[in-house]
């Protein structure tokens, strides 16, 4: 009976070759309402005056919380493996989104 239970929980991902890929990112930014969270992820080349939103995950605060306690525990496996990691001091970058929205 538990194998059944179990069996029917599992869920099956699918990985096209596309977005296997994957989509790289030095900058993240996170805004969000009472409802959920916003994640722009952008890839900021030096130099370059512009940046483009390469990826943008939408969470509710409980996934956000979830995805928060699931990047640290990684992180934290990592750093044990292979060491600490260093956090580099960046100066601040002046980001503009365009007009800003009204409610």
């Amino acid at each position: 009976m538990a194998d059944n239970n179990q069996k029917q929980k599992q869920i099956n991902i699918e990985l096209d070759e596309k977005t296997a890929e994957g989509t790289y990112s030095n900058l993240a930014i996170i805004n969000h309402s009472v409802s959920e969270f916003v994640v722009d992820f952008i890839s900021l080349m030096p130099g370059a005056p512009k940046a483009k939103v390469k990826s943008r995950i939408v969470l509710t605060p409980q996934h956000a919380k979830k995805f928060l306690k699931a990047l640290n525990d990684n992180v934290q496996r990592f750093e044990k493996a292979n060491g600490t990691i260093k956090d580099y001091e960046q100066p601040p970058i002046p980001l503009n989104f365009g007009p800003t929205g009204e409610a």
